[in-house]
């Protein structure tokens, strides 16, 4: 996922590095990750772990000697679960034509979806934002907030006086004796969008800027499937050569299809539309794929047919087995549809979705999965239908 937030950083003249900060231990594979991204797009790239969730805007004051080191002119805050075309450079020059504390990428939403976002209430002429309201219970703006930030240095001073507040708060539970969970979330512990933006709407130092390129959030499995259809049909534009192309004696390729170089297809595979397929994996002969991710060094045995699922790295599909799950796409003829991230289950049931297979799972031969999640390191014997498999 955020291969395409350093790639956007990255063609941002005068970048100076990039930061990533989270709270999840750092592994080998984002280790070996973060090298090889640095290597491919020249620039310094580092991963910032918080020693506890601090909220989406804990960590930018935490670090924020490492973000103001070099002395940026300003810096980009992007969420890690959105998909977008990050138009970064047009958020840069609105920027310097008018210089404000904080800048917010905007696109639209249906009034019923706009709900499940934070919406802005801009004045149409100078586009500051008036009024800010994050998930609001009735209908405030049309305008949602994508998540993808550009602040200037003097955007921190904002989050010193939340800290702060938030350390006297802290003092007063003490002083009152309420040290039960979840009476004092801690002084690290920021919201951008509640303690700040809601906070400062209306008083000149926040701003939109709209954009009616591609956008999703990626709070799903499902949303996934979606970010890469989004993705790879942007390759048309920006990375033609990354898309596979149908060629004689090669695989037959429908749509935007991505192979990785490393990845062996067998010469009667169908492919797409929009499927990508990772390092290292095998495709065989007689293979369908459609509308599916299959991740690193999985293996699809001769007669497989995958669609709209995921494939975790390492798994394999035996001969004839069939993997397969219901979308659940925004409504085509609706231009400001967002994907929904809707409840796995109803009534205690799994409803239909994409089917999900955990990484090293081994699907035998001639076996159904349909609608079904799929833990790592499974061996199936028999087809399931709408379950998790633990």
């Amino acid at each position: 996922m955020i291969q395409h937030h350093i790639e956007a950083c990255a063609q941002v003249p005068g970048m100076q590095e990039i930061l990533l900060i989270g709270f999840y231990q750092p592994d080998e594979a984002l280790t070996q990750f973060l090298e090889a991204a640095q290597q491919e797009f020249h620039l310094p790239i580092r991963y910032l772990q918080e020693f506890a969730p601090l909220g989406t805007g804990g960590g930018l004051y935490h670090f924020r000697d490492q973000i103001l080191a070099g002395g940026p002119e300003a810096f980009f805050v992007l969420n890690a679960d959105v998909c977008s075309d990050f138009p970064l450079n047009a958020m840069l020059d609105a920027h310097r034509r008018q210089r404000h504390p904080f800048l917010l990428l905007g696109t639209t939403a249906n009034r019923t979806q706009s709900l499940n976002y934070g919406c802005i209430v801009e004045n149409p002429q100078t586009h500051e934002v008036l009024h800010y309201v994050e998930k609001p219970s009735t209908f405030i703006s049309d305008i949602i907030n994508c998540g993808i930030y550009l602040f200037s240095p003097e955007a921190l001073k904002p989050l010193r006086d939340v800290f702060q507040r938030n350390q006297q708060d802290g003092q007063l539970c003490l002083a009152l004796g309420e040290d039960s969970p979840g009476s004092w979330p801690g002084a690290g512990t920021i919201r951008l969008e509640q303690d700040v933006f809601s906070a400062l709407a209306g008083q000149g130092q926040i701003y939109v800027h709209l954009t009616e390129g591609i956008w999703s959030q990626i709070k799903s499995a499902g949303s996934a499937l979606y970010a890469s259809r989004l993705y790879l049909g942007r390759y048309q534009i920006t990375h033609p050569e990354r898309l596979a192309k149908h060629s004689p004696g090669g695989p037959r390729i429908r749509g935007n299809v991505y192979i990785h170089p490393t990845a062996k297809v067998a010469p009667s595979a169908v492919l797409g539309p929009n499927v990508s397929i990772g390092k290292g994996v095998t495709v065989g002969e007689g293979v369908r794929l459609r509308e599916s991710i299959v991740l690193h060094g999985a293996t699809l045995q001769e007669h497989t047919c995958v669609l709209h699922s995921i494939v975790g790295w390492g798994s394999t599909v035996g001969r004839w087995a069939r993997v397969e799950g219901t979308p659940n796409d925004p409504n085509p003829n609706d231009p400001r549809a967002r994907m929904d991230s809707e409840s796995l289950f109803k009534d205690g049931k799994l409803l239909p979705a994409i089917t999900i297979l955990g990484c090293r799972v081994r699907i035998p031969a001639e076996v159904l999965i349909l609608n079904s999640i799929v833990l790592p390191h499974k061996e199936l014997s028999r087809s399931f239908t709408n379950q998790i498999i633990l």
